[in-house]
């Protein structure tokens, strides 16, 4: 027996070639509603909703578009419109500064992204909230995108769909930012009197200045669960009203079981409903 012979050795495949790649950020995420771990890439799978509890966590206006319109057929209108400080308004920030620094963050020039697309064939105008800009504020550009989308509705008779997420209006804006309510209300009233239909989804949170205006306005109102949806929030009408509210107050259910809303939707049914409703209501006219 040789005891010197050199032992023959396989070729290993590197473990950086094995490893799955890893989602950005980690593996685990802490669910917001449960504060239990959740694998991520579950959570990817599952559209951001905790396995456990099913929490819908916040998603951007891109993820939802992905989700809800067909492949493709998606198209953003007004793109170039885009916010002032008129006012030259200024706290810790300047309100420009703010702007600038939210629009290299989230890589849009504001809370907001309107456009068309197709459900299921259907073409539908839609404008999204997008939460992670300035908590999803409204200012003189969502105001005047909702109604230009509104008017683009009316125009080429086709429903609209609107994603609320938002902490309500933007004060940086003052008085412009509260006028938006009106603004907003009246194109969407414009929209209904001409025989359209308006489908509205209240996603996690919708509250203030939004859900004062045109979030309740929908012919259908749809809201994701346990999304927070209410004009102030329950710390404050608590310290206003001295008194305790009662569970789950102001949560998507709540609502739903006193007839605010019409239906609580889960993220992964939510394309296929939106698509029952608008050939229901649209095309079967």
């Amino acid at each position: 027996m040789n005891w010197f012979r050199r032992p023959k050795y396989t070729t290993l495949t590197p473990l950086s070639q094995k490893r799955e790649k890893l989602p950005q950020g980690g593996i685990w995420i802490k669910c917001e509603e449960c504060n239990e771990l959740i694998y991520k890439k579950e959570w990817l799978k599952l559209l951001k909703v905790c396995p456990k509890c099913g929490f819908h966590f916040q998603i951007s206006p891109e993820e939802r578009i992905k989700i809800i319109f067909d492949k493709g057929s998606w198209k953003e209108s007004f793109s170039e419109i885009k916010p002032v400080d008129s006012l030259g308004f200024k706290d810790i920030k300047g309100y420009r500064e703010r702007l600038t620094e939210y629009q290299k963050k989230v890589g849009s020039l504001d809370a907001i992204t309107c456009g068309k697309g197709k459900i299921r064939g259907i073409t539908v105008a839609s404008c999204l909230l997008d939460f992670s800009f300035m908590g999803g504020s409204m200012g003189s550009v969502m105001g005047e995108k909702i109604a230009l989308t509104a008017e683009m509705a009316q125009a080429e008779r086709i429903p609209l769909l609107i994603f609320s997420a938002s902490g309500g209006a933007r004060m940086q804006e003052g008085i412009v930012s509260l006028l938006q309510m009106a603004k907003t209300v009246s194109a969407i009233n414009l929209l209904k009197k001409e025989g359209g239909f308006y489908l509205s989804v209240l996603c996690n949170p919708t509250t203030g200045g939004v859900a004062a205006s045109f979030a309740f306005l929908g012919d259908i109102v749809i809201a994701e669960p346990k999304a927070l949806i209410g004009f102030a929030g329950p710390r404050v009408i608590e310290q206003t009203i001295k008194e305790k509210l009662p569970p789950g107050f102001q949560r998507a259910e709540f609502l739903s079981e006193h007839g605010m809303v019409d239906m609580v939707v889960k993220r992964k049914e939510l394309k296929e409903k939106i698509f029952y409703l608008v050939r229901f209501f649209t095309v079967s006219q």
